[in-house]
């Protein structure tokens, strides 16, 4: 088995997507109106609109509605992705911090509260454990 990707729902595409490849830096690649991807080597967090849930199942998602999920990026350097994203994003959950277990790590939230870790090891057992 793979895993392939995530998928959020949400009620406004166009602004979703736009907020993801501007603290990514990946363009996304848009199947229909409806649908886009943000595809990287390891993973694809996909986006689709509401307009997309009667075709698996009418009200099993919904958007702006996740408590339970952290989108975690691993980035070359998560000092960089806060100072870039410094005035884009109005409210950091945290700032750039060492975590006990070895990574650097802010957090934030996406425009439909979606919690987002951008990471970076940087203890030799944390570098060590994201080595590729």
């Amino acid at each position: 088995m793979d895993f392939v990707s995530i998928r959020i729902i949400t009620g406004d595409i166009a602004r979703l997507v736009g907020f993801y490849e501007r603290a990514t830096g990946v363009r996304a690649d848009w199947s229909t109106e409806d649908f886009a991807e943000l595809r990287t080597p390891s993973a694809t967090l996909a986006i689709g609109s509401t307009r997309t849930v009667a075709l698996f199942a009418p009200g099993s998602a919904r958007p702006a509605d996740n408590n339970t999920v952290i989108i975690e990026f691993l980035v070359p350097d998560v000092d960089g992705v806060y100072r870039n994203l410094a005035d884009f994003v109005p409210d950091f959950v945290t700032e750039p911090t060492t975590r006990p277990w070895g990574n650097r790590s802010l957090l934030l939230r996406d425009p439909d509260g979606n919690l987002v870790n951008f990471f970076t090891p940087v203890t030799p057992g944390a570098i060590e454990k994201f080595a590729r």
